[in-house]
């Protein structure tokens, strides 16, 4: 049964540039410290369009490593990223529901799940079946955000505003932006040992201004706006004070502007019996 909810940024080429762009002004931050050992069997799950396999392969080029999405052309696109950037790199890339994997108990060293279970209805049953097939030992890591998290200067309710569509619409479509903030609890319910959760702080200001392109205007703005439409249709704020929100949201990447977020990273040991 399939109970991974509507992706609701869409799969348009633009949300596909928006994902690499995220991937690659954050590679540093979210990476950093991840890193798997040659001959380890490593499952990633929710590959999407291979936006963290690049980084995942650069990082262990000589990890066995399975990606696994539920969309054929998603997994089309990844194939053809990680092959463009890294032609020697060897990736089993497989069409896999996340709650009927097709691996037996205990087939991977390691898992990396990263932006996947704010999309899904039932996290912990998603944790459960990974811990499923990870063996007694192994790590999971698991990267996620929280869209509230987000403070920019200049303050606006407006531009608040917008990002609370995007919650909400999430919300109602099953999933979690705020699940950053769970994951301890999530990981440890579903009986993972050791778990270990480091916040990874993005601040931008004029100071730096690759960050102002690559994570305020193309990530974080570019998710806010692919959400435009539904959030209309769905009677959640006026034409006006959407229009009016962007703007405002567009000014903190501007001079003197400023903004920060907080993504969460947790790592975690699989229990040594099941």
């Amino acid at each position: 049964m399939q109970t991974e909810t509507p992706y609701v940024h869409g799969y348009s080429p633009r949300e596909s540039r928006r994902l690499g762009d995220q991937a690659d002004t954050l590679a540093q931050l979210l990476h950093a410290g991840t890193a798997y050992p040659a001959g380890s069997r490593v499952l990633e799950v929710g590959c999407g369009v291979g936006a963290q396999t690049v980084h995942l392969v650069g990082a262990s080029p000589d990890a066995e490593l399975v990606s696994i999405d539920i969309s054929a052309d998603s997994l089309a696109a990844a194939r053809a990223r990680v092959t463009a950037e890294h032609p020697a790199a060897r990736v089993d890339w497989q069409r896999a529901d996340l709650f009927e994997l097709p691996f037996k108990d205990n087939s991977f060293d390691h898992v990396f799940v990263c932006f996947v279970l704010e999309h899904l209805r039932e996290p912990e049953r998603a944790l459960a079946a990974l811990k499923r097939v990870l063996r007694p030992g192994g790590t999971i890591t698991v990267i996620e955000g929280d869209h509230r998290s987000a403070l920019f200067h200049p303050d606006s309710r407006y531009a608040q505003a917008t990002v609370d569509c995007l919650i909400q619409l999430q919300c109602t479509a099953g999933g979690d932006g705020l699940i950053g903030r769970r994951l301890q609890p999530l990981l440890s319910s579903a009986g993972f040992l050791d778990v270990v959760v480091r916040p990874r702080t993005v601040y931008v200001d004029d100071t730096r201004p690759d960050l102002v392109d690559g994570f305020i205007r193309n990530t974080f703005i570019a998710m806010v706006e692919s959400v435009r439409v539904d959030a209309l249709a769905a009677g959640l704020i006026t034409r006006a004070d959407w229009d009016r929100g962007l703007a405002d949201l567009h000014r903190t990447a501007a001079g003197g502007g400023t903004f920060h977020y907080l993504f969460f990273k947790a790592v975690a040991i699989n229990t040594a019996s099941r």
